[in-house]
Formats: structure tokens, sequence, C-alpha cells
């Protein structure tokens, strides 16, 4: 499970040839979350707070998000992504 970011006490992570649609992994303590990369979806639950944070990174993220999906897929390590300040 590559790490790309953490922030917060929020660690993002995104799997190798993980199944599709493009996603993202959220934890956060014992919570866990996906984010649809396209459409923003999340399956799972996470405190609000954590979850705005998450949701705040993601809409400044996307294009890098979705490069480090093609990556992973082609079993590439993904590249870090800035956390949210």
């Amino acid at each position: 499970m590559p790490i790309i970011s953490r922030f917060l006490g929020i660690i993002i992570a995104m799997y190798w040839n993980d199944h599709s649609p493009p996603h993202f992994h959220a934890k956060y303590g014992d919570y866990e979350i996906t984010v649809n990369i396209h459409t923003g979806v999340v399956e799972g639950k996470f405190p609000k707070r954590a979850l705005r944070h998450v949701l705040e990174w993601y809409e400044m993220h996307k294009d890098s998000l979705i490069s480090n999906w093609e990556l992973c897929q082609n079993n590439e390590a993904p590249k870090p992504i800035e956390p949210l300040e």
C-alpha cells in the first residue's frame, strides 16, 4: 500500500493493481474510506471534520491522483502529493 500523503492524522494511499474505478483510500484511526477520483463519491465512514479535510485535499490534487492511479496500475511507485496545510 503506497502512502502518497499524510496530514492531520490522515493517511492517503493507493494499492497497486487495485480495481476500477480509479480511487484512493484514506485512513484515520479505525476509520477508512475510498474516494472515487472522477466523481468524488465516498464509500465508508469517516468523522465529519476529517472527511472535510480529505475532500478539500482531493479537490486540490485531482490531476496528481489520476497520474498516481495510472502509475499504480502499471506497478510503478506513485509520487508523493503535498499534504493539506
